[in-house]
């Protein structure tokens, strides 16, 4: 038997450029534009917040006919479109005056984002490399995780240096420069579609309704709350259990370090176990952190190892995530099946932090609100493994 052919890493690490720029150049300059966006606009922080809302619900609704255009080929017109449209939507921001302006940009930019961020990218390279999906997956993941290291100082600096509507204009130009040409060079020569009745099964609107698809729904929201609901609260909840305030902030910036070494030890090393036990082991993580949470992590060494155990289970799991459907359900609709989960996930996103907040009290502090985390993570652990013995592909 010959092995699977491996995927192309030149396109790969073309594509997880383009990951890094539109990751740090529109999710998480959100961030550093709030403030002067506020002054200028006279908006209250709920209401600057609530364009960012707005653009993750935005990218739900689009996730599913964005995945059904990439199954039917269409996957270079849709990402470098995608492109563009992030252009337009920095470019419109530049321009903003008004909190109406303020919120029709951020769902124009939400819809692009569907169309640029890691669902699509995940079923381009799952499409093109059915016999290594995951290993590209892994990479993308990987230099898309540096985005925040990269773009928060970069933008903060435009900002500081150009003003923010000028800061604005300067994204824009490299997503001209960058990622419009990979997205429109690189993806030439997509998969044809599949015909929709093919020997792995079914139709996609039969595999929505089957159970290892559901399962895998279960798994993915339960997780997207908990990953949602933890970092707005994590300075306050670490506070509360009586840290030093130097190790309050420290802890929180190491998480990101976590995931990145997260990732790097899952693409060297997942070839010496065994693929399917990884992705029953690495979503126990996250009820584990959760647990030394509620335990109390009341020292250093305790909020050391809530760290190791949410950074490392947060970097695994978007591996995980982003392979379980072409792993148990389906590769040929793997697109359409991926953008079907975006809106249940874009309202855990929206509804988590918030009920975090609303069932912390005084005499408890966040312990109700992590409980109910920790269950979530319990049975989105669990719904996993069952998807796993309901699979409709060979294991």
């Amino acid at each position: 038997m010959t092995p699977p052919p491996g995927h192309d890493r030149r396109l790969v690490v073309w594509l997880s450029l383009a990951q890094l720029i539109t990751w740090g150049s529109v999710f998480y300059t959100f961030a550093l534009l709030m403030e002067p966006v506020e002054r200028e606009l006279g908006l209250t922080r709920a209401q600057s917040s609530l364009a960012f809302s707005l653009a993750l619900l935005a990218e739900g609704v689009f996730s599913y006919p964005v995945g059904r255009w990439i199954d039917r080929g269409h996957e270079r017109a849709v990402m470098t479109g995608g492109s563009l449209l992030v252009i337009a939507g920095l470019l419109l921001h530049a321009q903003v005056r008004s909190a109406t302006g303020f919120y029709a940009v951020w769902v124009l930019l939400g819809a692009a984002l569907a169309a640029t961020l890691y669902t699509p990218v995940f079923a381009v390279v799952t499409r093109r490399f059915p016999g290594d999906f995951r290993r590209a997956i892994i990479t993308l993941t990987f230099l898309g995780g540096l985005a925040s290291s990269v773009f928060i100082p970069l933008s903060a600096w435009l900002i500081s240096t150009l003003g923010w509507r000028h800061a604005l204009l300067a994204l824009a130009a490299i997503h001209l420069l960058v990622c419009v040409p990979v997205h429109f060079v690189c993806l030439r020569g997509a998969p044809p579609p599949t015909p929709t009745q093919h020997r792995e099964g079914h139709s996609p609107s039969v595999l929505l309704r089957s159970a290892p698809f559901l399962l895998i729904g279960v798994f993915v929201v339960g997780m997207m709350a908990i990953t949602a609901a933890i970092p707005p609260h994590l300075i306050s909840l670490l506070r509360e259990s009586g840290l030093p305030e130097a190790w309050v902030i420290a802890l929180p910036a190491t998480i990101g370090v976590m995931q990145v070494l997260a990732r790097l030890l899952l693409f060297f090393f997942e070839h010496r176990f065994d693929l399917h036990l990884a992705n029953r082991l690495i979503p126990l993580l996250m009820p584990l952190a959760l647990g030394t949470l509620i335990a109390g992590a009341t020292s250093p060494a305790g909020g050391l190892l809530f760290v190791l155990l949410y950074g490392m289970g947060n970097g695994m799991l978007t591996i995980v995530k982003g392979t379980a459907v072409a792993q148990y359900v389906n590769r040929q609709h793997v697109a359409s099946l991926n953008g079907a989960l975006g809106l249940p996930q874009a309202v855990a996103r929206a509804i988590a932090p918030l009920a975090l907040g609303v069932l912390w009290n005084p005499q408890v502090g966040y312990r109700w609100g992590l409980a109910l985390l920790l269950v979530a993570g319990i049975v989105a652990a669990l719904a996993l493994v069952l998807a796993q013995r309901r699979s409709l592909l060979p294991t």
